[in-house]
């Protein structure tokens, strides 16, 4: 019996005891879940949700005209949670009614895969209860809304599973024009203006609760609530302006293809203000194809003739010389101190003035010039320099423009034949923004203007800093030496270097050819490659821009002259914006003000034309050729003419869209495959790629309407 009795008080004990645990532990899970649950809750939160930093929205560049030329486009990554219990109710109801239409949206959308293939995936994601599918990356804003409005998408976030994962891209509009000078925006990478301005460009970021979801998603605690609110950055206001930009980069693209060029820039600056209207550098990346790569136009390289210029100012303001006194041009070959000058012309002239020398561009007349009046003394030469800011950065608002390489006496590279170099352009490297400084102050009577390419910092549409222009030097030289340096520059366009390129112009040019012989890295000068440029101003009796044109071509390359292949392009920036800019200020009445109903001229359909002519009565005579698609009319009233077809060329030809209303200028230019970007309405009046130019498709052109 006492075994017995023993061994019932071990069960019972054994019972009671398990019977506390219980008890205990049930208290104790009634304790966490009903007096802590909030502060375990609120843990369980705190390692599923944190605050994140919300990006602000950087800042827009626009150009001088009020275009975009960077800015800011929201992208969206989209995903569906099909753990949302409302997806599952019902049988899953909602999902199975709405998921056919659902596909049908969705491929017609995207149309990257058949309707049967977008419900497949979703049903089998739905199945399993995917909490992070990824139905789409790098969504636009557009597709963003039409999804938003599709089949069980537009039942919400929390019925739907739809999360749509913001992000901003910085995108150009104009893609490859100016791109080295506008920049982009790509973290530490930032060149161009989204460099030079990128704490002002910059806004400040924001902060917001967040949960993470399977997958490294994050969603909102709170839609539409921000810890902090993020701060968009400001806007800025270049001095680009879109059309001049437009002109410069396809005239020197033409040039560069033509000649199948290395690389080379072009740049156009106000004569009076020193702004900046345009900047193209191209660089080729591979057969027939070009980018802009770098900035040439503010990176150092022997400059060639354009330098002459310098070499004669300092010569004509120390009183060594005047255009008229002569010199000895030795049959265009000169030695000293063992090496050989050679005019890269042939002339066969002995003596003749300064000026004709310099409108010539003789090496000869300019090395001796040098040696004659600075060699006893070259820090006198080197002053000029200082005095043109030859020596020190431009200071146009670019990071990353390099310092001048000078020889100066002294240096281990200083010799006897160091300054005749020099005086036409070699053993010194300068950035081409500092040759169109200088020559703009010659076209400025003297005042040199510091290069800038920002007018003014916006916020939110409101002005909150303008830029003006800056006066470096309101009288660089002598009222005598800048006239002296004007005429010459006349000259050369007149009877020297580039008689033959403006021989019919309807302005008057002041410029400066330039021919260099550089060298191929290590390979020395033996591939003959040369640098080709054009420096000047025009009209040359009231400047209004200053152009400035280097191209470096391939070795070998012919033609190679500066009037031969950077002349040309200078001369078809020139023509356009002389047209568009300056002719039609000199016009007492041009045509442009006058009303179509007064004075017409239009460019089109010849089935268009006979539809209206008959719909409205209206006689008119034609005079194309029966096969004829286009045809221009012109005419007052009702007295209608109909001549002239319009010539279609081929499809790798620019036509003459003039007069063509913008459906038909669109139709015509996008048939070609060109990307037409256009201000104004009405009818075209201009077109920034010429009547049978080369064109690529993909390749921008600007048309303005009057």
């Amino acid at each position: 019996m006492d075994v017995k009795r023993d061994i019932l008080w071990r069960v019972y004990l054994s019972y009671i005891l398990v019977v506390v645990v219980c008890l205990f532990i049930l208290g104790k899970a009634f304790y966490i879940q009903q007096v802590q649950g909030a502060y375990w809750r609120g843990l369980s939160d705190s390692l599923h949700q944190r605050i994140i930093e919300i990006p602000a929205d950087r800042g827009t560049i626009y150009s001088e005209d009020g275009q975009m030329l960077s800015t800011n486009v929201p992208q969206f990554d989209i995903y569906i949670d099909f753990r949302v219990e409302p997806l599952h109710e019902k049988g899953g109801k909602s999902f199975r009614e709405n998921i056919d239409s659902l596909s049908i949206a969705l491929a017609d959308l995207f149309k990257d895969q058949s309707a049967s293939a977008y419900k497949e995936g979703l049903t089998k994601a739905y199945e399993v209860k995917e909490p992070n599918y990824e139905l789409r990356k790098k969504v636009g804003y557009k597709q963003y809304l039409q999804m938003a409005k599709f089949p069980l998408f537009r039942l919400g976030r929390y019925k739907s599973g739809f999360i749509a994962q913001e992000k901003n891209i910085r995108l150009n509009p104009y893609q490859n024009m100016a791109y080295r000078t506008i920049g982009l925006a790509r973290d530490q990478n930032k060149v161009g203006l989204e460099m030079s301005y990128d704490t002002v460009l910059n806004g400040r970021n924001g902060k917001q609760l967040v949960r993470a979801i399977a997958g490294g998603v994050t969603v909102p605690v709170q839609e539409g609530e921000f810890e902090i609110e993020p701060e968009t950055g400001k806007d800025i206001v270049s001095t680009l302006d879109v059309y001049i930009q437009e002109v410069t980069t396809n005239a020197l693209m033409k040039m560069m293809i033509g000649n199948e060029a290395q690389h080379g820039v072009a740049m156009v600056m106000e004569v009076k203000t020193g702004k900046i209207k345009a900047i193209a550098n191209l660089g080729k990346i591979r057969d027939g194809f070009y980018a802009e790569n770098l900035n040439y136009a503010i990176t150092p390289s022997e400059p060639g003739s354009t330098f002459k210029l310098v070499t004669l100012m300092q010569a004509l303001e120390d009183g060594k010389v005047t255009l008229n006194s002569s010199i000895n041009l030795e049959g265009g070959v000169w030695k000293i101190a063992g090496r050989t000058v050679y005019d890269s012309e042939k002339h066969g002239k002995f003596q003749a003035t300064v000026l004709e020398a310099f409108e010539e561009s003789s090496n000869v007349g300019m090395a001796k010039i040098a040696v004659n009046n600075y060699t006893n003394n070259p820090t006198a030469y080197f002053k000029h320099l200082t005095r043109l800011r030859l020596d020190s950065l431009s200071g146009i608002d670019l990071v990353g423009e390099r310092r001048p390489q000078i020889t100066r006496p002294g240096d281990k590279l200083w010799g006897p034949t160091t300054l005749p170099w020099m005086a036409f352009g070699y053993n010194i490297a300068i950035a081409p923004i500092q040759t169109l400084a200088v020559y703009n102050m010659v076209a400025n009577n003297g005042v040199m203007m510091r290069p800038y390419l920002v007018n003014s910092i916006q916020e939110e549409g409101r002005v909150i800093k303008t830029i003006a222009p800056k006066v470096y030097n309101a009288q660089v030289y002598s009222p005598a030496t800048i006239k002296a340096a004007q005429i010459a520059l006349e000259g050369v366009c007149i009877n020297g270097t580039g008689k033959t390129l403006f021989k019919n112009s309807p302005y008057k040019v002041a410029g400066k050819t330039g021919t260099a012989l550089v060298a191929n890295g290590n390979k020395g000068y033996a591939d003959k490659i040369y640098q080709s440029s054009f420096a000047g101003y025009f009209p040359a009796e009231n400047p209004q821009y200053t152009i400035v044109v280097i191209i470096k071509n391939k070795p070998h390359a012919y033609p190679f002259y500066g009037a031969s292949v950077a002349g040309p392009v200078f001369k078809e920036i020139a023509d356009r914006l002389y047209v568009t800019y300056i002719q039609n200020k000199m016009d007492k009445a041009p045509i442009l003000n006058l009303k179509d109903s007064q004075l017409f001229n239009y460019t089109i359909a010849k089935t268009s034309l006979k539809a209206i002519a008959k719909q409205l009565s209206l006689p008119y005579q034609d005079s194309t050729p029966n096969n004829a698609q286009w045809t221009k009319v012109q005419g007052a009233g009702r007295a209608v003419k109909a001549g002239q077809s319009l010539q279609m060329a081929s499809d790798t030809t620019m036509p003459d869209i003039s007069g063509m209303k913008l459906k038909d200028a669109l139709w015509l230019c996008e048939k070609k495959g060109l990307i037409v970007k256009c201000s104004g309405k009405g009818k075209v009046v201009r077109q920034s790629i010429l009547q049978g130019q080369y064109i690529q498709r993909g390749q921008q052109v600007f048309i303005e309407l009057n």
